[in-house]
């Protein structure tokens, strides 16, 4: 069945009608590595996994970006204040993010291009700017013209001047037009710099994402994800200079926009002092009840932080995890055929598992997949109460339990395909010598990590990635399961 999207582009639900058949192009908005990340950064990239998870199951092949800002004003200003370089600031919290996504069961994206590995790209990305006319240079530094841009506002809904008296900018007379923006930085004292054409510099903020989607992903693609703080200007600007580099529109065919994470109803972020680090909150509830906090929230919707809501939803997952076991246990039981109304049962259950599915068609809703989970959890607790000593209907639980797992595979919670296994310990099942090499390259990729050789240690990750060995950092160690 078709899946419907809420665009931000056109405001409206649309029918998903993919680019290339059978496949879905994903970019998403990723950090900026200056700090630990926080719930209000989890929540686009827990709320993008659901999304290729459904996907996936839909049958698309997807390529999932997501870029790193390691070049930014906020990485150079911490690193300073630390007396250490930039790089050592952006690797530090790119491990805090791999480390808390892991725990919180957020997939690798397929591929995590940074600024600082993009910036011949980048360069190229701003001369074709220019050429095509919609970019100058003043002073080693490169603008983007908005008025030479017929869709400018087109994504966030207001005209130039409605932008222009809602918007912080910065007074300079050089600007043809003061919403014109920085494409390329001139070069300042304590500043990391490279060479371009118009001098030493580093890139502004809004053209990595134009330029790494574009070469990852081709000059127009399916999906484009962030919050919804990012709607005005970053993708406005996105949109700028994607379509004035390739005169193709639209850029982004589905634009989808989480809705913030607030406190006392006031939007989280780093800057007003109100965040929450997921370490933290980690240190008093499960990373699984911290995700399940997050999706049993339609993405669009505002979500209101605070340990009573984390009680709740802890509360909510028990509910569900006691149904997993309830089948466990009549799973083991001698099965018969249906008695009563096990056969009315089955329908039901499959009936559920349909709702479940349109639900996440519809806009990926996720607060409404979950209450048929819920209902099917009902059901489960309700059927072992009635069934006392009688066998209970074998093909009835295998239809709940194949349904359930499909639920939790997609919602991303509850799940014991993998087994996390300390590297220390030793299943009498494995292989001894699989065990050594994979340990080896653990150690290996721990002594690249403490001598700060982090391109090093990535590669070492990755590599066993592909052979599907997956590694988590805890505060136990590294822990490795297998895919």
């Amino acid at each position: 069945m078709t899946i419907k999207v809420y665009n931000t582009l056109t405001k409206r639900k649309e029918d998903f009608k993919p680019i290339k058949e059978g496949e879905a192009g994903i970019y998403v908005c990723g950090v900026t590595p200056y700090n630990h990340p926080h719930v209000g950064n989890a929540r686009p990239f827990v709320t993008w996994d659901v999304i290729r998870r459904f996907l996936e199951h839909e049958g698309y092949n997807v390529t999932h970006v997501q870029n790193f800002t390691d070049v930014d004003d906020k990485i150079i200003n911490t690193a300073n204040q630390e007396g250490v370089q930039w790089y050592d600031i952006s690797n530090r919290y790119i491990d805090s993010y791999y480390e808390v996504m892991d725990k919180l069961h957020v997939r690798r994206a397929h591929i995590y291009p940074r600024v600082s590995e993009h910036i011949p790209d980048i360069v190229a990305t701003v001369q074709k700017l220019i050429d095509n006319g919609h970019a100058y240079v003043v002073d080693g530094d490169v603008y983007y013209k908005v008025q030479s841009f017929k869709y400018y506002g087109e994504l966030s809904g207001r005209n130039l001047e409605d932008m222009q008296a809602g918007a912080r900018v910065d007074v300079d007379d050089r600007k043809a037009h003061p919403m014109d923006f920085a494409l390329w930085k001139a070069a300042k004292p304590g500043e990391p710099s490279w060479d371009s054409p118009w001098g030493k510099g580093r890139p502004g903020w809004h053209i990595e994402c134009s330029t790494m989607s574009m070469k990852y992903l081709g000059e127009t693609f399916d999906f484009h994800g962030g919050g919804s703080d990012l709607i005005f200007p970053h993708h406005e600007n996105e949109i700028a200079q994607s379509e004035g580099c390739t005169g193709k529109h639209p850029f982004v065919h589905y634009w989808l926009h989480n809705g913030f994470i607030t406190v006392n109803e006031e939007k989280m972020s780093k800057s007003l002092g109100n965040f929450f680090t997921v370490i933290d909150i980690l240190k008093k509830f499960s990373p699984e009840t911290l995700r399940f906090f997050i999706v049993e929230t339609h993405y669009r919707s505002p979500l209101d932080f605070s340990d009573t809501r984390l009680k709740e939803a802890e509360k909510s997952l028990a509910r569900l995890r006691n149904a997993r076991e309830v089948l466990m246990e009549l799973s083991k039981k001698i099965s018969g055929g249906p008695l009563q109304n096990s056969l009315q049962l089955r329908a039901e259950v499959i009936k559920l598992r349909d709702d479940f599915m349109n639900a996440m068609r519809d806009d990926f809703n996720t607060a409404l997949a979950i209450s048929y989970m819920f209902e099917l959890a009902k059901k489960v607790n309700t059927y072992k109460n009635e069934l006392k000593d009688d066998k209970p209907d074998g093909k009835l639980l295998d239809i709940m339990s194949k349904v359930f797992s499909e639920m939790c595979s997609i919602i991303g919670i509850l799940e014991n395909e993998k087994q996390m296994v300390n590297n220390n310990e030793k299943k009498e099942s494995d292989d001894g010598r699989e065990q050594a090499l994979v340990q080896m390259i653990i150690d290996m990729r721990q002594e690249a990590r403490k001598n700060k050789n982090f391109a090093l240690a990535d590669k070492l990750r990755d590599d066993l990635a592909k052979i599907g060995v997956v590694l988590q950092d805890t505060p136990d160690g590294v822990k490795w399961s297998k895919e």
